[in-house]
């Protein structure tokens, strides 16, 4: 049923008392989640039974790596990423991002292209769907 997960609360607190806190404006988090209509369904328009479950895995090494380059990234000063692993139910977290920035723009498009890049290259899930 996956792994705990992180508390939000914390990690903001633990951002704002980061080294680099002084030069971020704003902190964005990510909350990706299992829902119920298949990604085909949403993305493509493909009729499909409703999900059950979704099987996640991911590349931890690839996952540093793409923190580390996230870190260099103009005015990005914050990353912390919490991925899930195994059978994950609906409703039940895939993934948390927090991102510190110096301005919004810069904020917004690095989470954007952080999960991006974790969601299209990093993870493999699979999705069990209703019988």
């Amino acid at each position: 049923m996956g792994k705990p997960e992180p508390s939000m609360d914390q990690w903001l607190a633990e951002a704002k008392a980061s080294e680099n806190a002084d030069k971020c404006g704003m902190f964005l988090t990510h909350n990706g989640v299992v829902r119920a209509t298949a990604k085909a369904q949403v993305r493509q328009g493909e009729e499909k039974p409703p999900v059950t479950q979704v099987d996640f895995s991911y590349d931890a090494e690839g996952l540093e790596a793409a923190i580390a380059d996230a870190l260099t990234w103009d005015g990005v000063y914050y990353v912390k990423v919490w991925l899930n692993e195994g059978v994950c139910e609906v409703g039940q977290s895939l993934m948390y991002v927090l991102i510190g920035a110096d301005i919004r723009p810069r904020c917004i498009d690095a989470l954007q292209n952080l999960v991006g890049k974790i969601k299209n290259e990093l993870v493999v899930e699979k999705e069990v769907y209703v019988d």
